[in-house]
């Protein structure tokens, strides 16, 4: 059975054996390169020869060079995205149009981030990054020159499935490399048989994390680009912001793999089987050839459901050694419930420590401090308000909801009832809807803030986080994944994941439902608040936990992601440890006096360098978590 068609529109590294000549070189890669954007063969770029044309793609072009400083072959890979730009003179890359200018920009910084990220890991299953750097209007990486063939190409040469041991030889090393690059928040969402290479010496090697294509992919909507049908599970298709991936999206496609190698077939798509699951699992498909726990296993990482599945690495070790470690994953897809407005407690001890002992409760200030043997938890209490269905926004006139249990909406302060307005957005067209209708739906909010007018009164914080959210960047993409919308009091943990398409600093600031107002990161525990550009940051970081406290209801909340440092002392900004609160005495007048039409006091001052003016620019998004008993 043949392949998908593609396959062949990701860069493959068909690895030769380095020529004995650059003229044996030339000949080699010559018939590859005509009619191609690759560049001619003795080119130099830097101190790099192109001896060789390796793979070539829609997205990135792959040569063979000679380090002429250090003697020796590497792979040179340049960022290409042949549906975008073309070469017009020497070496320089152009856009084709103006048009295309800002996909292939994002594409750029994305190659560029991917080759930072890669160069961090040192893993001898995944690629090394030598060096990176951007020139010619486009971008290059150099890595080490890999001999092997791609595990497609092994599996195709067998004459008989592979055994249990050749299998667990293969992805043991693997699951060591996902392993180290999800403990860094990176996945990589692309692990197929072809982006898998055999070293001589038997060594499996994770190639391409393609994180340009995906970014390309995303902005021109062409899935079928980007995806590989049997191998992607089925969160990879959404396009919602709120539909989490992670470690249980590659386990999804490492057992993918496995159930190629043994079925000699991919598995059904994940999205027919979301519709009419007709895959025969790999515990009847292959019984008595492979151990049952080995089965069991690759059949639980191929759930179609992302929370059935395994959700890390440890998970899906202890399933291959026949026990099962996670009962019900902790980590569960986005649920959305709507209920009142509740507190957060802080734990000071690691995430996994149990809550255990006895603790002395002291009231300060309205501010409950618990002291406990080890550690030391915080709690933001607040009463009832406005509540809304858990959304993840990102900074577009549409907002995405996920079905809700409808459940009635107090107004502030008062103690009468109205329809849940998420059933709203779910019905109604969006397109007749504002983006401030959406956003007063996903805070709550009975009535619409004019942002022309010189104060909002009432003063409510939960307007301020609306106006911080209204003032940002639109082409600074911000997205929230809580890893739970809602969150059982006293027993889970309130997790959530910010990726942004820029580098800059994370500031979230939270609203209590008796209108606290707290800066909730970087805080005295966690300062480090720094992210990179199409990374991730998941908080609570390890070292603090974020526990609900009760009573139930829903904690909101809105991210910033400023291209630079801000200062928010402006406010009245006090330490109420680990977190800081804003005065709402200060905040109400600061509210008064401000003009929320050009700018946010709330948002912070930004720092810029002494010797420079910097940009004020930051991108936001709104989420909020529900807390159930």
């Amino acid at each position: 059975m043949s392949e998908p068609e593609e396959y062949e529109r990701t860069w493959v590294v068909r690895q030769p054996a380095a020529p004995s000549s650059p003229a044996a070189a030339a000949s080699a890669g010559a018939e590859a390169g005509v009619g191609s954007n690759a560049l001619p063969l003795g080119t130099h770029i830097g101190e790099f020869e192109l001896i060789n044309l390796v793979g070539i793609g829609g997205f990135g072009i792959v040569y063979l060079a000679h380090d002429l400083s250090l003697g020796r072959y590497v792979a040179l890979k340049e960022y290409m995205p042949s549906s975008l730009a073309e070469r017009v003179e020497g070496l320089t890359v152009a856009v084709k149009s103006a048009r295309l200018a800002e996909t292939f920009a994002i594409g750029l910084r994305s190659f560029v981030n991917e080759a930072r990220m890669l160069a961090q890991f040192d893993h001898r299953s995944l690629v090394k990054v030598y060096r990176f750097w951007e020139a010619n209007g486009t971008a290059y990486m150099v890595m080490p020159f890999y001999e092997g063939i791609t595990l497609r190409q092994a599996l195709q040469k067998m004459p008989e499935p592979p055994s249990e041991e050749w299998l667990r030889g293969l992805i043991d090393p693997l699951l060591d490399a996902l392993e180290v690059i999800h403990q860094e928040n990176c996945f990589h969402r692309d692990i197929a048989p072809d982006n898998i290479l055999l070293l001589a010496d038997g060594r499996p090697l994770l190639l391409d994390f393609g994180a340009a294509r995906r970014v390309i992919g995303d902005r021109t909507q062409a899935l079928t680009v980007i995806l590989k049908p049997g191998y992607a599970p089925l969160e990879q298709y959404a396009e919602d912001p709120h539909v989490k991936q992670g470690a249980w999206t590659d386990l999804y496609a490492l057992a993918a793999v496995v159930y190629n190698a043994i079925t000699r077939r991919p598995p059904m798509a994940s999205v027919a089987r979301s519709i009419n699951d007709t895959m025969v699992p790999l515990t009847q498909a292959a019984a008595g050839r492979y151990s049952k726990s080995f089965l069991q296993a690759m059949d639980r990482a191929l759930a179609v459901r992302p929370e059935d599945r395994p959700h890390s690495v440890a998970e899906f070790r202890a399933l291959l050694a026949g026990s099962d470690m996670a009962g019900t994953p902790e980590v569960t897809a986005p649920h959305v419930t709507t209920q009142e407005a509740a507190a957060v407690t802080v734990s000071q001890e690691p995430v996994e420590k149990k809550r255990s002992k006895a603790m002395l409760l002291v009231g300060i200030g309205g501010t409950l401090v618990a002291v406990a043997a080890g550690g030391a938890y915080y709690a933001l209490r607040s009463p009832p308000t406005a509540v809304s269905s858990p959304v993840t926004v990102a900074p577009s006139p549409a907002i995405v909801a996920t079905p809700a249990t409808p459940a009635a909406t107090p107004a502030t302060g008062a103690t009468t009832t109205a329809a849940p307005p998420t059933a709203e957005i779910q019905t109604a067209d969006r397109k007749s809807l504002t983006e401030q209708q959406l956003v007063d739906m996903l805070l709550g909010k009975n009535g619409a803030t004019n942002s022309s007018t010189k104060a909002i009164k009432p003063f409510d914080p939960v307007d301020i986080l609306q106006e911080i959210y209204r003032h940002r960047d639109p082409e600074h993409v911000v997205a929230v994944v809580p890893e739970k919308a809602r969150v059982k009091i006293g027993q889970d943990k309130l997790r959530f994941r910010v990726s942004s398409h820029k580098p800059g600093y994370v500031y979230i600031l939270m609203v209590g439902t008796n209108g606290r107002f707290n800066l909730l990161f970087p805080n005295a525990i966690d300062a480090d608040n720094g992210i990179a550009g199409e990374g991730d940051l998941s908080l609570p970081r390890p070292g603090w936990a974020m526990t609900p406290d009760g009573p139930p209801g829903s904690n909101r909340f809105v991210v910033i992601v400023s291209d630079n440092r801000r200062d928010f002392s402006a406010t009245g900004l006090r330490k109420v440890n680990p977190f800081s609160e804003f005065p709402l005495e200060i905040a109400d007048r600061i509210a008064h006096e401000a003009n929320f039409a050009t700018t946010n006091p709330f948002a912070g001052k930004v720092i810029c360098p002494a010797s420079r003016a910097c940009s004020s620019s930051y991108g936001a998004a709104l989420f909020v978590i529900d807390e159930i008993s």
